[in-house]
């Protein structure tokens, strides 16, 4: 059964691609256009709890998410952020960041935070998927 922070971020109908221990799912804050959270499918609640398994298939994951994301949106940069202070199991923020405005599906997005610190507080609604 998947465990709470999975269930949180949509596990499975918010996944992008899956791997044997990882999950990558659309973030539903798009602080940023390509916004993502990369969840262990583990139970870990510390990044060295996760198995040498899950660790080595993390290296792919890392690979394909920042390919993509450089593919589909040309971002300048990604911050990975592992808060975890409300959901306990192992993840990733994904944030793509962007020195200038991006369109996609007719909506644009702008980074207001660079190239400083991420402004979490900012929520896009994306209305096309």
């Amino acid at each position: 059964m998947p465990h709470a922070t999975l269930l949180k971020f949509g596990y499975p109908s918010s996944v992008i691609f899956e791997g044997d221990f990882w999950a990558v799912t659309l973030r539903p804050a798009q602080t940023t256009l390509g916004a993502l959270v990369v969840i262990c499918k583990e139970e870990a609640t510390a990044f060295s709890g996760i198995s040498k398994d899950a660790a080595l298939e993390f290296h792919q994951i890392v690979s394909a998410v920042e390919r993509t994301l450089l593919t589909c949106f040309h971002n300048d940069k990604i911050n990975w952020l592992m808060l975890m202070m409300v959901d306990p199991q192992v993840h990733f923020h994904v944030i793509p960041r962007y020195e200038g405005v991006r369109q996609f599906q007719g909506q644009s997005f702008a980074d207001p935070g660079w190239p400083g610190v991420l402004i979490l507080a900012i929520k896009i609604a994306v209305t096309t998927c």
